[in-house]
């Protein structure tokens, strides 16, 4: 396992779709658990494929209950709305307020491309969202209410 270099904004490759994933290699598995171990270093709770440079439609998440694994994720059903603060790994230091479903149904395959649905609320449902807008090519900051506030001005009000 090795850590990745997170893409930030500005990069195009955060700009671009990913392409599905036809079958899990020797090197998807070990993109895997360099984007686990890179989110983990990062303290992030997700990461996508694209943030760091590879454009497969890979997820990986862990909002404290264990990592998930998402890969060709489609977003099937969404419901309800929360608003809150949201950031980004590759948007480092600022974050916003962004509205988003409080409710996520995801169908996707795991690593032995095996189809599986993952449903999420709160900030499940929030990352399953996040992380798969980073597949079509969007950031968090094109929905953010308001401007971008820097995670240290939020820490001293504190």
């Amino acid at each position: 396992m090795a850590l990745r270099n997170i893409r930030t904004i500005g990069d195009e490759v955060l700009q671009k779709e990913c392409k599905p994933v036809k079958e899990v290699t020797e090197r998807i598995h070990e993109l895997i658990n360099d984007m686990l171990e890179t989110m983990y270093e990062a303290d992030g709770v997700g990461l996508a494929a694209p943030q760091v440079g590879i454009l497969k439609r890979i997820v990986t998440i862990d909002v404290g209950e264990g990592p998930i694994v998402l890969i060709n994720p489609e977003i099937l059903e969404t419901s309800g709305s929360q608003t809150g603060n949201e950031g980004c790994l590759s948007v480092p230091g600022k974050f916003g307020i962004v509205t988003r479903p409080d409710y996520a149904k995801v169908k996707a395959v795991n690593e032995d491309m095996e189809e599986f649905v993952l449903e999420g609320t709160g900030l499940l449902a929030r990352a399953i969202c996040h992380e798969c807008d980073h597949l079509d090519g969007r950031l968090y900051v094109e929905l953010v209410e308001g401007e971008l506030e820097d995670v240290a001005a939020q820490d001293e009000e504190e």
